[in-house]
C-alpha cells in the first residue's frame, strides 16, 4: 500500500471499511483509550491538543511515522469523496496525485476578506501576530499571506493528501511558525473553544503554503458523515429541558453553549439545519408561556417533533394564498398561536 489516510478522531466511530483509512486518536495523552493508535508516543505534543486540535496528530505523523508513501489527513466525520459522493479509495488518491501535488478540500468562498471573516469569531490580533512571524521567518511567503488574508477563498478543516516529501516540508514550515507564535499569543483568558487557536489559524495556512510554492492542487469534494458531538449534545440538553417545560432554562442554556461553541451554528456542524429552528422554538415557547396562552408545548414537548412542526407550518405559509381546510385544521389541532405566526412572519418565513 503506497497511500495511507489518517482519520483524526477524539471519539469512537465506525471507520470506513477500507484499509487505506487508519484511525488516529488525537489528544490521547491523559485520555481514555479508544482502541486506536494515538498521538502520545515517541516525539509528540499530544498534551497540547486543547490548543492545536487535530494538528497534534499531524505533528505525531511528521515526527514518528515510518512510511514513505502518500500521506493524507481527514476527520472521523469528514472524508474526501468523488463527484458522485463515493468515498475515495487508494487507487483514486494515487491517480489524483499522479497529476497533482496536493489534494485539499473543495475551496469555499466568503463575501468578505478572510481576515474580517476570521475576526468575527476569533481574536484578529492572533492572525496579525501570525503574519508577523511569517514575515520574520519566511519573508518570501509574507506577500502571499497578505494576498490570501485579503482574499475570499479558503480551505476547510486541515484536510489534505500529498507525498511524504511535501508532507514533511509543510509540517516543518507550519510548526516552525507555531513554535515562535506560541511565545507571543496569550490564551490564558480564552474559553475552551477559542483556546484551540492554532487549529483555527492553521486552516488558511495550507492555502498560503501551496500558493506560495505554485503547487498543483486538486480540490476534492468532501462528505460530512455526522453532526458534531457538541451539536448533538446541545440538542439533547435543550430537548430534556423542553420535556419538563423549562423553557427559560432551555433558552439560557442554548445561548450559553453557543457562546462557548459558536461553531455549532455553522453549516458543517448543523448538518440538518435545525439550530436556527430550535432558536425560534425556544423564543416562541417563552413568549407563549409569558402570555399564558396555549401553543407549542401543548402540542408536543418533543424537540424533534417541534422542529418538524415548525417546518410544516413554514411550508404552509410559503405556499401563498389562504390556507385550505386541511391546513386550517392542522393549525387548529396543533394549537398554533398568533405569536408563532407573527414570529415566523418576522423571520421572513
Amino acid at each position: 500500500m503506497s497511500t495511507r489516510i489518517y482519520v483524526m478522531t477524539h471519539k469512537a466511530f465506525i471507520p470506513p471499511d477500507n484499509p487505506v483509512y487508519v484511525p488516529l486518536h488525537v489528544g490521547r495523552a491523559g485520555k481514555s483509550d479508544l482502541g486506536y493508535p494515538g498521538d502520545d508516543t515517541g516525539e509528540h505534543i499530544s498534551d497540547l491538543n486543547c490548543y492545536y486540535g487535530e494538528l497534534t496528530g499531524l505533528y505525531w505523523l511528521w515526527r514518528n511515522l515510518d512510511f514513505d508513501g502518500n500521506i493524507g489527513i481527514c476527520h472521523y466525520r469528514r472524508f474526501f469523496v468523488d463527484e458522485n459522493r463515493r468515498l475515495l479509495g487508494e487507487a483514486d488518491y494515487e491517480r489524483l496525485l499522479s497529476e497533482h501535488d496536493v489534494i485539499t478540500s473543495k475551496a469555499m468562498y466568503i463575501d468578505q476578506p478572510y481576515r474580517s471573516y476570521f475576526g468575527e469569531a476569533h481574536n484578529i490580533h492572533d492572525l496579525e501576530l501570525e503574519g508577523e512571524v511569517i514575515r520574520e521567518l519566511f519573508p518570501e511567503d509574507y506577500p502571499v499571506f497578505e494576498q490570501v488574508m485579503d482574499g475570499r477563498k479558503h480551505y476547510f478543516g486541515n484536510l489534505m493528501v500529498t507525498s511524504r516529501k511535501l508532507f514533511d516540508a509543510y509540517c516543518a514550515w507550519l510548526f516552525a511558525i507555531f513554535a515562535e507564535l506560541g511565545t507571543r499569543i496569550d490564551v490564558s483568558g480564552y474559553d475552551a473553544y477559542h483556546r484551540r487557536v492554532f487549529g483555527f489559524l492553521s486552516e488558511q495556512l495550507l492555502l498560503v503554503w501551496v500558493t506560495a510554492r505554485g503547487l498543483k492542487v486538486y480540490e476534492s469534494p468532501f462528505r460530512i458523515t455526522d453532526e458534531k458531538a457538541e451539536t448533538q449534545e446541545l440538542k439533547l440538553a435543550v430537548g430534556q429541558l423542553l420535556k419538563q417545560k423549562k423553557v427559560t432554562e432551555a433558552r439560557q442554556l442554548f445561548y450559553e453553549i453557543l457562546k462557548i461553541r459558536p461553531d455549532i451554528r455553522l453549516e458543517h456542524s448543523d448538518l440538518l439545519g435545525e439550530i436556527p429552528i430550535i432558536e425560534l422554538i425556544l423564543y416562541i415557547c417563552e413568549c407563549e408561556q409569558q402570555h399564558g396562552i396555549a401553543g407549542m408545548l401543548d402540542f408536543s414537548t418533543n424537540l424533534r417533533e417541534l422542529v418538524a412542526h415548525v417546518r410544516r407550518v413554514r411550508k404552509m405559509r410559503q405556499s401563498g394564498g389562504a390556507p385550505g381546510e386541511d391546513a386550517r385544521n392542522y393549525l387548529k389541532d396543533t394549537k398554533v398561536s398568533d405569536i408563532m405566526m407573527e414570529v415566523l412572519a418576522r423571520n421572513g418565513e
